[in-house]
This record gives structure tokens, C-alpha cells and sequence, in this order.
């Protein structure tokens, strides 16, 4: 059987393809430009062009993600965002105990999995100082690209506010007072981190595995090292698609 997975972000679409236990297809569009150029409104609900999308015949499709409850793609059932990226997780790296980590454009999630199945999780989607439109946005603040910002982890200087719009005026302050650059980048990285630890911290386990965009940040991942009670911190092979790929999981066993 041939799979589409479709992870509908707050800003980008995800979408892989399995046939079988092997992905044949993978993409991620900008969400925008998503809707703009490969869908259209049918009846309330999103008709996807799948001929312009990928080579392949889909027998069937299921989504998940940001736009899960405003977006009815049509011909797709439709699952959480939380069992997507458990199943995803599960799926990419054969673990059945761990505490996941998603940090995604929009928010930031920890879910417990135990056994392959989603026992407790915590979400933070109040502010978006706790997710990685933060980070774009401090990085286009500083006039640096937001692959470098990540790599900075090093003598981070103290970020003191709790709102991402009141962290732009701080950092500005910092700026017009000549702090180095990367003591600004790392501080940004672990001023993100700071609002992940308490959620971590709510639960325990042996390994954590860290998906979503944030997985590539490079600060952020020393951070959980060095800073958090795991014998181990996985990242995937594909982070950014693993809502997609849990989406496949959930269409191969059904």
C-alpha cells in the first residue's frame, strides 16, 4: 500500500509518502505558498492537487497538524498532532520508552511514550517565546542567519523577558549597548531552552527524542545535554517530518 502523510504546520507543510516500511517521497512547503498554488476550496473543505504534488498513485491519506481543525483536506482521515508525532517518533528510531520533545514553529510539546503508546504530555502554545518563530524572529532582529544564530551556545547573555515581543525590545536595548553578537545568539538559544526545561522536567525517563524544526538548533540540544537527567538526547533522521511520517505509520496499520 502507498501512504501520503500530511503535516499541516503554521509554517510549512510537511508531506511524506510510504509504500510499505519505505519512503518513497518526501517535501515541505511554506504554508502560504502551499495553499496558494496547490490547493482550492471545495465545499468548505481543501482539495489538494496531488498530480502537481508527486509522481505517485496514493491509495490512502491521512493529515494532522496546525490546520487540522480549520483545513479538511478531502479524501484524508484525520488524527492529533500528538499521536501523529508519537507514532512518528516510535516509527523513526524503533523506541517504545522515551519522552518526546516537539518544538515546532508555533509551540512546543513533551509527551510521554511508554510501551509505543502516549501516557501524559504538556503543551505550551500560550506564547511564542516557547516556539521556533521566536527564534526566526530574534535572528532576523540580529541580521543573522537563522542557521548561524542556532550554532551559538557559548557565554549566552541573561534574557530576562517572558514575552517574545518584549524580548525583541530587550535585545535591542542590548544591541544599542554593543554586546557581541554571539553572546545575543546564545542568549536567544537559551532563553528558548529556559521555557523548555520546566515542561522536561515534568517527567522522567532514560532518553529523549527531540523532533520538529528546533531538533536542528545545535544550542539547543547542548543545552538538554548538559542540562537535563537523560542518559541520552536522539534526533531523528528526519525531525521536521516526523508529524508526516507519523501519519504514514498511522495509515499502514490501519
Amino acid at each position: 500500500m502507498r501512504v501520503l502523510g500530511i503535516d499541516l504546520g503554521s509554517r510549512f507543510v510537511k508531506l511524506a509518502a510510504y509504500e510499505e516500511s519505505r519512503m518513497v517521497f518526501s517535501e515541505i512547503f511554506d504554508t502560504v505558498k502551499f495553499y496558494r498554488e496547490y490547493c482550492r476550496n471545495d465545499g468548505g473543505s481543501i482539495l489538494i492537487d496531488l498530480n502537481r504534488l508527486l509522481p505517485l498513485k496514493i491509495e490512502r491519506m491521512v493529515s494532522t497538524g496546525y490546520g487540522r481543525n480549520n483545513t479538511r483536506v478531502l479524501g484524508a482521515e484525520v488524527i492529533t498532532e500528538l499521536k501523529a508525532h508519537a507514532l512518528g517518533a516510535v516509527h523513526q528510531t524503533g523506541l517504545e520508552d522515551f519522552v518526546l520533545l516537539d518544538v515546532g514553529g508555533q509551540d512546543s510539546k513533551v509527551i510521554l511514550v511508554e510501551k509505543g503508546r502516549l501516557v501524559d504530555m504538556l503543551l505550551n502554545d500560550k506564547c511564542a517565546a516557547s516556539s521556533g518563530r521566536y527564534l526566526e524572529n530574534m535572528a532576523a532582529l540580529l541580521d543573522v542567519p537563522l542557521g548561524e544564530l542556532t550554532n551559538h551556545y557559548e557565554n549566552p547573555l541573561a534574557l530576562s523577558s517572558t514575552c517574545a515581543v518584549f524580548a525583541e525590545s530587550e535585545l535591542i536595548g542590548h544591541i544599542s549597548e554593543g554586546v557581541e553578537t554571539g553572546r545575543l545568539c546564545a542568549g536567544v538559544n537559551f532563553s528558548l531552552y529556559k521555557r523548555i526545561k520546566p515542561m522536561l522536567a515534568r517527567f522522567s525517563g532514560e532518553r529523549i527524542v527531540f523532533v520538529g524544526g528546533v531538533a536542528y538548533n545545535k544550542a539547543i540540544r547542548q543545552y538538554i545535554r548538559e542540562g537535563e537527567d537523560f542518559k541520552e538526547l536522539i534526533v531523528p533522521e528526519y525531525p521536521h517530518l516526523n508529524g508526516a511520517i507519523g501519519c504514514c505509520r498511522y495509515a499502514l496499520s490501519g
